[in-house]
């Protein structure tokens, strides 16, 4: 589908912006100007990127129509117009050497006069009125396939504890559980701790598949086998579970779960993945590469470490998203000592997504019953705090209890009083 961007583009941070990834592609850019050559460049480093090969050099237009008279065209091919020469007519030098199905992204001058419509005739897929940062080009080259049949479209949430025990888990089974049912999104929350997952029993499932059959699968993974392999906990939920059996060890290279990921981003609009708390290849590029991180840490000085770091690690991998995100719980546990939610905040210079108070029967409640938090009490503040996670980390608005007046209690007692006053009264005898 053919677009336009200009300077009015939606803001990289807001949570509503979802860039979906490109398949195995090949990139070439011909730039005019130092800045675009190096917001290409630096492009080709974002993580929705990382299966294209991507190049850049000088030239503009002439360059690449020279280029192409001797070599073939890769899938994408992006062009700077500085405006010093007439843009259609390039276009059309360019068409005579171009292949077919290579898709064609403009980066044009304000100085350009040649009306969209035309550009479009001339095979143009989408034009970005310059100057252009980096967010600019990968929104662009990934805009080219967000219509395609083999388009990857599923947002991906990782959820993971800043230290053991911390509740990441139930974080994640809530959150995941929360996107299905209450915003209606068909979603898979994936339990990537092989060895001790407890994702099964939170749904009060016992699947005989799950994770390890499509990770140690000697095919690559594809539609088909993913829906043999999820098991269905709700109407909008299915799970991939973890073994959770000792009889073998789980070593994986970095890239192991890539085909599983990529599979099922390609069917499901929401997937959750419940990341264990270990630091290796596979886990940090599980992370890396999600749309969305929520770190979970309880109140206490190594959690406030380990958040720190993560989030300063993470967020220098991805600096074209949006932050790392993090959530304090068990917070009011008693009698213990713990750092108080605004110092921790003020150590992570953001706020926490949420702050989950300590509530030992409820949780245990629902672990020991195979039950979500809200299936327990749908309205307890903690359903409400997932639902607000859940509406964050999907692009939608915060669920917020309407508040109540002042004057709600006084304007009671005169409603009653006024009630009673209209009553026929009883004649005195």
């Amino acid at each position: 589908m053919t677009a336009i961007h200009d300077e009015d583009a939606d803001d990289p941070q807001h949570p509503e912006e979802h860039i979906a990834p490109v398949p195995r592609i090949s990139v070439q850019a011909f730039c005019e100007t130092e800045q675009t050559l190096k917001a290409v460049t630096a492009a080709g480093q974002d993580r929705r990127l990382a299966k294209a090969h991507l190049s850049a050099k000088d030239g503009g237009l002439a360059a690449a129509i020279e280029a192409y008279e001797s070599m073939p065209t890769p899938n994408v091919i992006v062009i700077e117009s500085d405006g010093t020469r007439d843009i259609l007519e390039g276009l059309d030098d360019l068409a005579g050497v171009c292949d077919p199905g290579t898709r064609v992204v403009v980066i044009g001058s304000p100085n350009d006069t040649a009306p969209y419509r035309e550009l479009v005739r001339r095979g143009v897929n989408d034009y970005v009125v310059g100057p252009v940062e980096t967010l600019d080009v990968v929104r662009s080259i990934c805009s080219l396939f967000s219509a395609s049949e083999a388009i990857i479209t599923g947002r991906v949430i990782a959820v993971v504890g800043a230290k053991g025990g911390v509740g990441a888990s139930t974080v994640a089974h809530n959150l995941a559980w929360t996107i299905a049912r209450d915003l209606s999104l068909d979603s898979v929350v994936i339990d990537l701790d092989l060895a001790f997952g407890t994702a099964g029993l939170d749904y009060n499932q016992d699947p005989v598949q799950g994770i390890a059959n499509a990770v140690l699968s000697q095919d690559r993974p594809d539609t088909a086998l993913m829906e043999r392999l999820l098991a269905k906990c709700t109407d909008r939920l299915s799970l991939l579970a973890a073994p959770a059996t000792l009889d073998r060890v789980y070593d994986f290279g970095a890239e192991a779960f890539d085909a599983v990921f990529d599979t099922l981003r390609m069917t499901t609009p929401c997937i959750v993945l419940d990341v264990p708390h270990q630091w290796s290849g596979w886990t940090r590029r599980a992370l890396v590469n999600a749309d969305d991180i929520v770190i979970v840490a309880e109140p206490d000085l190594a959690n406030l470490r380990n958040t720190k770091n993560m989030l300063s690690v993470l967020k220098a991998a991805r600096p074209n998203d949006r932050p790392p995100l993090y959530c304090i719980n068990q917070v009011g546990m008693p009698k213990r000592a713990e750092i108080e939610v605004k110092a921790f905040a003020k150590t992570m210079e953001s706020q926490p997504i949420a702050v989950i108070p300590f509530d030992s029967k409820l949780f245990s409640t629902a672990a020991n019953n195979g039950q979500m938090i809200a299936e327990v009490s749908r309205s307890h503040r903690t359903t409400v705090l997932f639902q607000n996670m859940a509406n964050r980390l999907a692009g939608r608005g915060e669920v917020k209890k309407p508040k109540r007046s002042l004057l709600e209690p006084l304007l009671k007692k005169l409603k009653g009083k006024s009630g009673r006053s209209s009553a026929p009264h009883r004649k005195a005898s």
